[in-house]
């Protein structure tokens, strides 16, 4: 009997192993979801948007960049972890309307970016390369780093490096470590390579922020942005009733929470 309960205990024990060596060396594939696009797709999004190539090392990053004739400002939008350009350059109209310019990329393996992402030190630097080629046409404007879900953590550490006068944080988590507990409480911390640190970024970030999210979230609860308020006093957290992860721009408050915010001081 008693060899027996070893024996299961050896095998789960084996089993648990296996599993976390595999989340170790695989974890891109839980963190990241993209959705290639073939080279020859085109977006349709009107003539004021324009397609644009990044080079950076080992890869090229595809981009759309909507420019306006005489805009206020930037956003410069980092998306989510799953999907591309197509599903996430969808209100142009609402930039177009307050005058600012929109900028969106995708990472590499997602829409028509090319290579895969490797490690949280060549994301961040590909998100560097992009904001360095853009943001020079931009001098005396209004800058504004916008990140929404995974994006939060790459828009907090670019913001701290650049200072922009807005970083907007939508639906923000404190750490990817943090949320591994939340969601894996079985998984050592120590496997995780991507910490993706959201706090101790947005505690460098000298400029106003304002973080938004919905009170229905139940992959990144709005607890994860309370976290960031006590690493940012200059931090402001809006929580819309009633919106949950992926629709909060389908409601009102969100968005006026987004034009007061673009209107500026």
């Amino acid at each position: 009997m008693m060899r027996r309960l070893l024996l299961v205990v050896a095998l789960a024990l084996l089993v648990y192993g296996a599993l976390l060596a595999w989340l170790y060396w695989r974890q891109e594939r839980l963190l990241f979801m993209p959705q290639p696009l073939p080279a020859a797709h085109r977006f349709a999004l009107g003539d004021d948007v324009h397609e644009l190539q990044i080079e950076v090392p080992g890869a090229r990053l595809s981009a759309l960049h909507l420019r306006l004739p005489a805009p206020r400002g930037l956003v410069f939008f980092l998306h989510g972890n799953a999907g591309n350009l197509d599903t996430w350059f969808v209100n142009a109209d609402f930039y177009r309307r307050a005058g600012y310019d929109l900028f969106m990329l995708d990472y590499r393996g997602y829409g028509k970016s090319s290579g895969r992402i490797d490690s949280e030190a060549q994301l961040r630097a590909d998100v560097r390369a992009a904001w360095e080629q853009v943001a020079p046409r931009y001098q005396g404007l209004r800058r504004v780093i916008y990140g929404r879900s995974l994006g939060t953590a790459l828009a907090s550490g670019l913001a701290a490096e650049v200072r922009p006068e807005l970083t907007v944080l939508v639906s923000p988590y404190a750490s990817m470590a943090a949320l591994m507990r939340l969601h894996y409480p079985w998984v050592p911390g120590r496997l995780l390579r991507y910490p993706l640190d959201t706090a101790a970024d947005v505690a460098r970030t000298k400029g106003p922020v304002l973080l938004l999210h919905g009170e229905q979230d139940a992959l990144i609860p709005p607890q994860q942005a309370e976290q960031l308020l006590a690493h940012a006093p200059q931090a402001r957290l809006l929580r819309i009733a009633g919106a949950g992860h992926n629709d909060l721009q389908n409601f009102e408050a969100y968005l006026q929470a987004m034009r007061e915010a673009l209107r500026g001081p």
